[in-house]
């Protein structure tokens, strides 16, 4: 029965060298997975049951575990290199077919879709444009993520919010009327760049003059623009703002302007509304703390990022960002269930049990990490040793056949 014992150590120990030889050659594999051979020893069937004096007839491969620990990461220059820090995997689509991964490297197709180096689609939540023009995720069936490469449309300019300190120490203006060239027929001044409706960018300049009444002040508005040739005063200026004693302002902080035809095309600019109500009365010099607009011209776009949260978010050259979609991230109860289909993809099967899908960094999902990849997990020094370990007992397992050979042949010689 040597024999079959020693031919049963054999085939143990090669099966083992192919797994640890698999796992070398994918040493270098970006999101590979190492794997151990176990092995069970194995018992003839006997009539009389089993004993102290039963011995077994050798080993067999019983299982081939994927050992799912996380890999280093290695940070690239490729915002679509993504790396999962945690526990989850990537879903991919082909024509329908779902396959998971933890290989990262992506890129963007012909089509405008994220890809793998298979051509494997991206899955995760879409972005809805219809109520916010910046995208809403909406957490829903994961589908095909794809990166919009049109420009991104003007918005006209519809609301300023204007905070400054105007000085309490100053007094009406030496001279009189208010002439905008004339920096003596004003207290102080400051500008922000609007947009139209076609996005050509138009400067809205705020003049404030003291009114030589105490805590009050006259607010004129003048745009001007590429295509305005003379300054154009808009409805709703001048605008009077008061202020407490304590330097807050008081009473009605906002007007609308309109009128403003900016002889580009565009709309008439008919609903500015301005808004005041962050500005003091201190007895400091003046200055500007915030000065913001909601309007913005077109935009190409100028690339990508990728948040630890999967949202991937457009960068344009007007300094605009918009979500693209979210990446979804997949997690099985057993993952050693998974099918293996070769090229770092997984196939789910009744033995992993359904997936979990969600965002990445929700309930037990790991986080992403944009322009890195993780490395295979395989120690190769480890498998070194293995594998001097398993010739040593290959090696072992031919002499235990040489032995009984030798046993045989002695048996054969006697006269």
């Amino acid at each position: 029965m040597s024999f079959q014992q020693g031919l049963s150590g054999l085939n143990a120990s090669a099966k083992a060298l192919d797994v640890i030889g698999h796992n070398i050659a994918n040493v270098s594999t970006v999101g590979f997975k190492g794997s151990v051979a176990q092995f069970a020893d194995v018992f003839a069937a006997s009539l009389q049951g089993a004993g102290a004096t039963q011995i077994g007839v050798g080993a067999n491969l019983a299982n081939v575990n994927q050992l799912f620990t996380q890999g280093n990461l290695t940070v690239t220059n490729n915002p679509l290199d993504v790396a999962i820090n945690g526990q989850g995997f990537f879903r991919l689509s082909k024509n329908g077919a779902i396959s998971y991964t933890r290989n990262g490297q992506f890129l963007i197709d012909k089509e405008g879709y994220v890809v793998n180096s298979s051509g494997l689609r991206l899955q995760g939540y879409p972005a809805d444009y219809s109520v916010d023009p910046a995208g809403i995720i909406v957490p829903s069936t994961p589908a095909d993520i794809f990166i919009d490469p049109s420009d991104i449309q003007p918005k006209e300019t519809t609301t300023v919010d204007v905070g400054v300190n105007l000085d309490s120490r100053q007094g009406a203006p030496t001279n009189t009327p208010f002439n905008p060239a004339d920096p003596l027929s004003y207290n102080s001044s400051t500008a922000i760049t609007i947009y139209d409706s076609l996005g050509v960018p138009q400067v809205l300049t705020i003049y404030f003059i003291h009114s030589g009444t105490p805590n009050q002040w006259q607010v004129e508005y003048r745009v001007t623009g590429p295509q305005i040739s003379t300054p154009i005063t808009p409805t709703g200026s001048p605008q009077t703002i008061t202020f407490s004693p304590s330097g807050l302002p008081t009473g009605t902080t906002t007007v609308t302007l309109g009128n403003i035809n900016t002889n580009t095309g565009a709309n008439v600019i008919n609903n500015l509304v301005v808004d005041l109500g962050d500005s003091t009365q201190f007895g400091s010099t003046f200055g500007v703390n915030s000065l913001t607009q909601n309007g913005f011209s077109s935009g190409r776009l100028a690339g990508i990022s990728i948040s630890e949260d999967g949202v991937i978010q457009g960068r344009y050259s007007n300094g605009q960002t918009r979500k693209m979609g979210q990446i979804v991230l997949a997690k099985f109860n057993n993952p050693n269930g998974l099918m293996n289909l070769g090229d770092n993809q997984w196939q789910e099967t009744s033995a992993s049990g359904q997936p979990l899908i969600g965002a990445p960094g929700t309930g037990s999902l790991g986080v992403v990490q944009s322009a890195a990849i993780e490395e295979s997990n395989v120690d190769l020094t480890a498998e070194l040793v293995a594998m001097i370990t398993q010739q040593r007992a290959y090696q072992a397992n031919a002499q235990t056949i040489k032995t009984q050979d030798t046993i045989m042949q002695t048996l054969v010689n006697i006269r």
